[in-house]
């Protein structure tokens, strides 16, 4: 089990640390991101902690898509933006920096100039099948 009592995540929803706090449940908090990449660019908070979305729980992991259609909504009234990125990172190699589980809703506009890029590789048929199912298994 993870101590998260050291964590700023863990603190803003405990009320130990400040934050601009636009929503909270019985199950989630809502903030501000203050390193936004556009103004409104928002995150929502378990308040169970988890570091990630493999420590995440059935009840949390079932919540989030309604409310990041929520918040997605409320940003995109606020803001006027273009569009909206919904995303959330999982271990270092991921670019995750906060180890406890957010999730992301950013306000996007056409000129932002704003790249979010994992590349792209190429594969063959071959490397498709095996990989299919081994993922196949693992469902």
């Amino acid at each position: 089990m993870n101590d998260f009592s050291g964590n700023i995540f863990y603190k803003i929803i405990h009320g130990e640390a400040p934050a601009y706090k636009i929503y909270e449940d019985e199950d989630f908090v809502v903030i501000m991101d203050l390193y936004p990449a556009n103004l409104g660019h928002c995150l929502i908070l378990p308040k169970i902690a988890a570091a990630d979305v493999f420590d995440l729980n059935e009840k949390s992991a079932a919540g989030l898509f309604p409310l990041a259609k929520k918040v997605a909504s409320a940003i995109k009234g606020a803001t006027g933006c273009d569009g909206v990125n919904i995303m959330q990172n999982n271990g270092r190699a991921a670019g995750q920096v906060v180890f406890y589980f957010h999730l992301h809703v950013i306000p996007r506009f056409n000129e932002d100039d704003i790249r979010f890029s994992a590349g792209q590789k190429s594969y063959d048929g071959a490397m498709f099948e095996e990989m299919a199912e081994k993922l196949k298994k693992g469902l």
